[in-house]
């Protein structure tokens, strides 16, 4: 019997995560499920989007699944994501993006790992708002440091990239690639402009590269990143990043392979792993039993394999496949124009699946 705690999250989160969780038991892994709320709900009841129970819970089963969770634009709380990542020092992001036969896409036989440092970066959450006094020292500090010139009616952000953070993430990918059988490791930076901290990044990269002469490595520009996966995908396998480009890289990744509604994702530091689908909470679509939870049930594929429980992963795997490629019981997202049947809910998805597991 595992404990894992289950976030159920904002919007469509609640209704994929009970679409998860009916395909997870029809494996016949006996689960007990921790059920811990954050988030905006939470936010407005408490004041706290996520309660310091949320962080013990998983602290204490080691392992959690949740659900997506809101994040407002601009104003309001911090992201609970981001949070959660810094708080129990998930410092590696993996999201897998492979191709399955029947998604709508116009790309085949993709399969990428994306491998995104979590805890550093702009996404560190170092920030000064504009005007104020901080800032504005801040902002006098830097003019008389470096000689650049700031706007002073201007917003700051810190780009923070250690030796340490880069070191363990750029490991973490190599050791991600000999445990899965991967042959190529490509750092993705923009060194040739950010050359104190992506070019750190790009040093240390290097450095850990040359402790595995088994993997073959090279580095990439961003901007080229982009356009490379766009035109020949083929050549990549695992690619490893600092913090925002990790996560725009592995959005298009995702559109390669049909969408965010195929993209799972995990979070993994040295004591503690949180899976979530990498998609947002969709708060419009709450509550109508129409969203694809494709992504939070692969999630849960890697959550199983973390644990150690590789049949029950193949089973929802092959299940997840055999879905998709027959087309008949998916949501309308999976649908293409000319397919004469209907889209089915979320939870037919499930059930659909259950099924064939079970059988």
């Amino acid at each position: 019997m595992y404990n894992i705690t289950l976030i159920p999250g904002d919007g469509i989160g609640p209704e994929i995560s009970e679409a998860m969780i009916k395909v997870v038991e029809a494996t016949g892994v006996k689960i007990n499920w921790e059920i811990q709320n954050a988030g905006e709900e939470v936010y407005f009841k408490e004041g706290d989007p996520l309660p310091y129970r949320v962080i013990e819970s998983i602290k204490k089963n080691k392992v959690a699944i949740k659900g997506p969770i809101t994040t407002p634009v601009g104003t309001g709380f911090r992201s609970v994501n981001v949070s959660l990542r810094q708080a129990l020092d998930l410092y590696a992001c993996v999201r897998p993006c492979k191709s399955f036969k029947g998604a709508k896409t116009k790309y085949e036989n993709i399969d990428l790992v994306i491998i995104r440092e979590n805890t550093e970066d702009l996404y560190a959450g170092v920030e000064f708002k504009k005007g104020e006094k901080e800032t504005l020292e801040l902002i006098d500090f830097i003019e008389s440091k470096s000689g650049k010139k700031i706007r002073k009616d201007s917003g700051i952000s810190i780009k923070p990239i250690s030796v340490f953070g880069t070191e363990r993430i750029v490991r973490f990918a190599f050791e991600y690639a000999r445990k899965n059988g991967r042959k190529k490791v490509t750092a993705v930076h923009k060194a040739n402009i950010m050359k104190f901290s992506d070019g750190l990044f790009l040093e240390v990269a290097r450095q850990v590269a040359s402790q595995y002469p088994d993997i073959e490595f090279e580095d990439k520009i961003v901007d080229n990143m982009c356009m490379q996966l766009v035109q020949k995908p083929e050549l990549y396998d695992v690619l490893v990043l600092p913090n925002l480009y990790g996560d725009i890289i592995s959005d298009l990744a995702a559109g390669l392979i049909g969408g965010l509604g195929l993209a799972p994702g995990a979070n993994i530091g040295d004591e503690y792993a949180v899976f979530e689908p990498t998609h947002g909470s969709a708060p419009k679509y709450k509550g109508l039993n129409k969203v694809n939870p494709f992504a939070i049930i692969l999630s849960a594929v890697m959550m199983l394999k973390h644990l150690g429980e590789f049949k029950a992963a193949e089973k929802i795997e092959g299940a997840i496949a055999k879905v998709i490629e027959e087309g008949k019981f998916v949501t309308y997202d999976m649908k293409s124009s000319d397919d004469p049947t209907s889209p089915v809910g979320t939870q037919e998805v499930a059930e659909a699946l259950a099924k064939i597991i079970r059988s």
